[in-house]
């Protein structure tokens, strides 16, 4: 794997402990890579302090940009940034501004709101970018999320944490219609908005800490992956981060099917993909019938995330596109 020694990067993103810690995993991969990184943190608290945060975002940028010096200024998401902020500041340096849609569910036109400023813009979707071309936006390449095996690995779970099937996610409609067809196998959900549910008393916990999430599913016999949204909802979504987390995890996972993951995993050896509800009820019966041959599938998985979906494979291959699009940075 190349290194990318003292490449100076300002991150942009949100930054906290529970649905954002992704974040500093990135950045973790990235310094692992060898780059010295510098944070500007998205992370709104709400309140007064808020409001003055969006209005001197302009000045924290500049000066953060002033400060760092930065040769890549790398955005994840970054909807708070409008493109016209980033065109002025692009003047403000040197700067390759490239910008991670991280986000599988991203559609093309909110994509396409945010992307025309970058130089570089990279999306967790390849139909987004196979849909064609858009006048004024640079290239779209393919790069889904990955994981980190230093946090997500196997572990010993126990008491709240022990189940047979978990969800670990936010509670959507159409997540609840799948899962309430789950729970005669012993299902226990975690997350956002599920004590709201008719599935409110198999929730074990709302809010959860990045540890907690892993704790949890690695306390799983099966982990089950379903999408916010029914495919039918709109563009097929790319694969989610917790495809590649649980892969890393060692958990056997039966995922709602996505054509995204055939790129990534064989189905049947890595991966449990499910087409339909009764799939799902097929598939959990065989995995906790037959252990020896789950743990084999999640075996399997966990060995290609390590050698293939790392998020140092991951900010590798995005600094190695910046470094073709801007040699002075090689």
């Amino acid at each position: 794997m190349d290194h990318f020694d003292n490449t100076r990067v300002l991150l942009v993103g949100a930054f906290d402990d529970a649905m954002h810690a992704h974040t500093a995993l990135r950045r973790r991969a990235l310094e692992r890579l060898g780059c010295t990184v510098t944070s500007f943190n998205l992370v709104s608290q709400g309140g007064l302090l808020s409001r003055l945060r969006r209005i001197g975002l302009h000045d924290r940028m500049v000066k953060a940009l002033h400060q760092t010096d930065p040769e890549v200024v790398l955005v994840l998401e970054g909807s708070q940034v409008p493109p016209e902020l980033v065109a002025e500041l692009k003047r403000e340096s040197r700067a390759l501004w490239v910008n991670w849609f991280c986000d599988e569910r991203r559609s093309r036109n909110a994509i396409s709101a945010l992307a025309a400023a970058y130089d570089l813009v990279f999306v967790a979707g390849s139909e987004v970018v196979e849909s064609g071309e858009t006048v004024g936006l640079p290239p779209l390449r393919y790069l889904p999320p990955g994981c980190d095996p230093s946090v997500h690995r196997p572990m010993r779970s126990r008491d709240q944490f022990r189940a047979n099937v978990v969800f670990a996610g936010t509670a959507t409609p159409h997540r609840e219609r799948v899962l309430s067809e789950l729970v005669e196998f012993g299902l226990a959900v975690w997350g956002p908005g599920w004590r709201r549910t008719r599935l409110r008393d198999y929730c074990r916990g709302e809010l959860l800490e990045h540890g907690d999430y892993i704790r949890a599913y690695a306390g799983a016999s099966v982990a089950v992956n379903v999408q916010c949204s029914d495919a039918s909802d709109g563009p097929d979504p790319g694969c989610n981060r917790r495809l590649f987390e649980l892969a890393a995890i060692g958990v056997p996972q039966v995922v709602e099917d996505r054509p995204d993951i055939h790129r990534h995993f064989l189905e049947g050896s890595e991966i449990l993909i499910a087409r339909s509800t009764a799939d799902f009820k097929t598939l959990l019966a065989e995995a906790l019938q037959d252990r020896a041959w789950s743990e084999e599938v999640a075996v399997g998985a966990r060995q290609r995330a390590l050698t293939e979906h790392t998020y140092m494979h991951r900010l590798a291959a995005l600094l190695g596109a910046v470094r073709i699009a801007e040699p002075q940075f090689a």
